[in-house]
């Protein structure tokens, strides 16, 4: 079997820092990786930047009226059962199906936010916000169920720093604030590798057989 090892040693610093050839998961153990674990580590890595990356562009498509929104939008949300096929090869296709509804329940609510934040509709978009944490924690617990290597509260605490920070992004933009938008974009951008990366952690702990 062929291995990859891990370019980390503790005497250059955290493991949270970014390298792309490393999990940013403090959490991930192994020193070195087979094909399997690298090939599973990378796409939930690249459907994680494929989230971030596609809400900033929804976002800004929402701000200012852009003419591809309706395209933009429909790309965006085909991440919820991209996310939920990466799943079945472990937990079956109805368990995916699930995931990837609840990943695009988040992504409809996300625009819903900008579309009420734009408005000026305060009440409306308190009210969505409150659904967006309801179904972040609905996420949060699919998961854990999923699998008991998942680090829950750790997960929780980092989902609900990736909305805070998405909706500071939208406001940022709405403000015409286009330096501070960069800069909280590349920290969702590190949060969501992060996230990726104690999901694949978990799915490889979980299932040792299949890597």
């Amino acid at each position: 079997m062929q291995y990859y090892w891990r370019p980390y040693s503790p005497a250059q610093g955290s493991p949270n820092a970014m390298h792309p050839s490393m999990p940013v998961y403090a959490g991930a153990a192994p020193e070195c990786f087979s094909r399997a674990q690298v090939n599973l580590i990378l796409h939930m890595r690249t459907l994680w930047e494929q989230h971030v990356a596609w809400t900033r562009m929804v976002i800004r498509s929402i701000v200012f009226d852009l003419p591809d929104t309706e395209v933009t939008v429909a790309r965006l949300l085909q991440n919820g059962p991209d996310m939920g096929d990466a799943l079945k090869p472990f937990y079956g296709a109805a368990a995916g199906d699930a995931y990837g509804q609840l990943i695009k329940e988040h992504l409809v609510i996300a625009a819903d936010l900008v579309k009420t934040a734009k408005a000026g509709d305060q009440a409306a978009a308190a009210a969505t916000e409150k659904k967006w944490y309801a179904n972040g924690d609905q996420i949060v617990e699919f998961l854990s169920r999923l699998n008991p290597y998942l680090p829950k509260e750790d997960f929780r605490k980092m989902f609900y720093q990736h909305l805070a920070l998405t909706k500071a992004e939208a406001v940022t933009l709405l403000q015409k604030d286009y330096k501070q938008s960069v800069q909280l974009y590349d920290a969702i951008e590190k949060g969501a590798l992060v996230m990726a990366d104690m999901i694949s952690t978990a799915i490889i702990k979980q299932f040792p057989q299949m890597f």
